[in-house]
């Protein structure tokens, strides 16, 4: 697992787990590391292997380590990072965007208990089509050539049972999400975060690549700040509640 300080000269510690094929070098990655830094956070980035055998040992254990020896620090998990960052205790504040808690409909419980089955580790599944319209209308060139295309079955079979194993979300915790999100399933979210701790974006899956990104980025800021009292009153954050 890769991880990088943003901002060394920051104020305050932030943790930032990205999400299941993120790179600090993806445009829009970069956009919001530099929208944290400048609200004075040191950003600890952390970049996920992209396959693995076991979702404990390759992607929560290396963080919840790290996290032992900060002081303080507030917690910022996109996606399969939310899954991962659902799990670390110590955390001031937890925002969550677009949280794969549960895989989307195009995904059918059928088909993901047959491959989770299959005795492999090799990358051999195709996850579909990633781009604009999944990602977002500012998802660059350069993102979408180098997100990955294939998973393995235990991949499947160890993000499915972490997923299944969801402890309680934070009372405090923030959401970020779009209703038009192809990749995470909305009814873990509806089940666990209160409708009023939900912000809902235009955009896919991710907010930094979605053309509504600057409107929210303030609300973001101020969530990882104040937690839920950012956004409980925020009028203009376009709550709705979530499907489950």
């Amino acid at each position: 697992m890769r991880h990088r300080i943003f901002g060394e000269d920051g104020d305050a510690d932030l943790v930032f787990v990205m999400g299941w094929g993120n790179r600090w070098t993806h445009e829009n990655v970069s956009w919001l590391i530099g929208k944290l830094t400048d609200a004075g956070y040191r950003v600890h980035a952390f970049e996920l292997p992209t396959n693995i055998e076991d979702f404990k040992a390759d992607w929560l254990e290396p963080i919840a380590e790290y996290v032992v020896d900060l002081e303080s620090y507030q917690l910022l998990g996109h996606s399969a990072g939310a899954l991962i960052a659902q799990a670390l205790d110590g955390a001031d504040n937890h925002v969550y965007l677009s949280p794969w808690w549960g895989y989307s409909e195009a995904y059918p419980d059928p088909l993901l208990d047959v491959v989770s089955k299959l005795p492999t580790t090799f990358p051999c599944l195709p996850i579909g089509e990633m781009d604009r319209a999944a990602l977002g209308e500012k998802a660059t060139d350069h993102q979408i050539a180098t997100t990955p295309r294939w998973v393995s079955p235990a991949f499947v079979s160890e993000t499915r049972r972490a997923q299944a194993e969801l402890l309680t979300i934070d009372h405090d915790a923030v959401v970020f999400c779009s209703l038009r999100d192809p990749v995470i399933s909305l009814a873990p979210i509806g089940e666990r975060v209160p409708a009023e701790h939900v912000v809902l974006y235009d955009g896919g899956h991710e907010l930094f690549s979605s053309v509504s990104r600057d409107h929210h980025i303030d609300t973001l800021l101020a969530a990882l700040e104040n937690g839920a009292d950012a956004v409980e009153e925020d009028e203009t954050s376009g709550e709705e509640p979530v499907p489950a």
